[in-house]
This record gives structure tokens, sequence and C-alpha cells, in this order.
């Protein structure tokens, strides 16, 4: 279970218990907020695409969307999502709970530039109903992630 792969990972930082479940879903940047009584543009949604014959993700700011234009500069393609079976298979998370942590092998991480503005986000941890709370440095960090980029209007 993908969750199960995110807890190990934090464990290993000395923060699984920083991990939220709930019992309801965190599956939407909507359900998030909800469960989390805060905005849903503090939800760091993790978007995943297919570049170069695998998979990558944009971690972005939940009131944001991509801007195809700016997504093509960036990566020299035009955007195209992973399909549901696709996310599972290439990220290694399953739709409503992608996140950028115990992401499988190859996987590039880039986060989006409209995340700066918030001192702490809230990305999800492998499951539909679960999520961590953290600072944009901590997100560099444990994100792994490539670049920033501002693929996103």
């Amino acid at each position: 279970m993908s969750i199960e792969r995110v807890k190990a990972y934090f464990k290993e930082c000395g923060m699984e218990e920083r991990i939220l479940e709930f019992d309801v879903s965190s599956a939407t940047v909507e359900l998030a907020a909800a469960a989390l009584h805060c905005e849903p543009e503090r939800i760091a949604k993790s978007l995943s695409f297919m570049l170069d014959g695998h998979g990558i993700l944009v971690v972005a700011a939940g009131d944001a969307r991509i801007d195809n234009h700016k997504y093509k500069e960036q990566f020299h393609t035009k955007a195209k999502m992973l399909s549901w079976e696709e996310a599972e298979t290439l990220i290694g998370h399953a739709v409503g709970g992608v996140c950028p942590f115990a992401v499988n092998e190859g996987v590039d991480v880039y986060l989006d530039v409209s995340l700066k503005r918030f001192e702490t986000v809230f990305p999800a941890c492998g499951s539909s109903n679960s999520a961590i709370e953290l600072s944009i440095p901590e997100l560099e960090k444990y994100s792994g992630y490539v670049s920033w980029v501002d693929v996103c209007k």
C-alpha cells in the first residue's frame, strides 16, 4: 500500500508521527481542505504527467491550474496528464493519494512557484485520506525536487 511506503520514508526521516490520517476522504483539493480545516489553495496537489516516456510530478497550490503554454515552454512538449492506471504504475501512488514522497525510481518532481506564497502546505501521503503539513523548505527537502518551475496560472 502506498501510504505504507510514505510512512516508511518519513520514519527514516524521524517524521512519521507528522502524517495525518482522516476518517473522511482527502482525495480532492476540496475534500482535503475540508478535512484539514484550511484554505483549498494550501493543499499541495501533485499532478502527474508523461514526459519523454516517463512519469513526472508537478506539485502546485490547490487553486493553481496548469497553463499549457507555460508547460510547453518549460518542458518542450504538450502537457499530457497520466491516466488513473498510468499514475499508479508509473508514479507509485494511486490518484487521490499521489504525492512527491516515496515515488518510483526515475520520477522527477518539480515544484510550481504557486506554492511559494505560503509558509506551510499540505501534500498527500500516498492515500486518499492522508496529508502532512510541511514548510516550503521541508517540501523541497523531502520531495527531492529537481527544480522550481512556473507552469501554472
